[in-house]
């Protein structure tokens, strides 16, 4: 598979690893947005929510609780923002569903 998330999974490229279990693996963003950004990623390769199933449902909330661990791990109790990105429009530039966790600073409304 050519997709730069699995490889990361799979530790042939390195990353700053935050997190892994059997369904998901968490790692520092390497162009960061706030003092905390976070990738949270499954491990089954999904390519964005559009082509999430509905057997993928406690995947998809499994990311969130995973989202709330590491925020409490990083402090930030004063707020934090999830967002996952599905499509180019969107602004989705790797094709592995992921979310990220960002926080550390006053975040804004609307976003992008």
């Amino acid at each position: 598979m050519d997709c730069i998330f699995c490889k990361i999974i799979a530790g042939t490229i390195p990353s700053k690893k935050l997190y892994e279990d059997d369904r998901a693996f968490a790692f520092a963003d390497i162009d960061p947005k706030a003092p905390v950004h976070v990738l949270i990623v499954p491990k089954k390769h999904i390519p964005s929510l559009a082509e999430a199933e509905s057997g993928d449902e406690a995947l998809l909330g499994h990311l969130q609780l995973v989202a709330k661990q590491l925020a409490a791990e990083h402090n930030l109790s004063n707020g934090y923002r999830t967002v996952l990105n599905s499509g180019e429009e969107a602004g989705q530039t790797v094709f592995h569903l992921h979310l990220h966790l960002i926080g550390g600073r006053q975040m804004n409304w609307p976003p992008g």
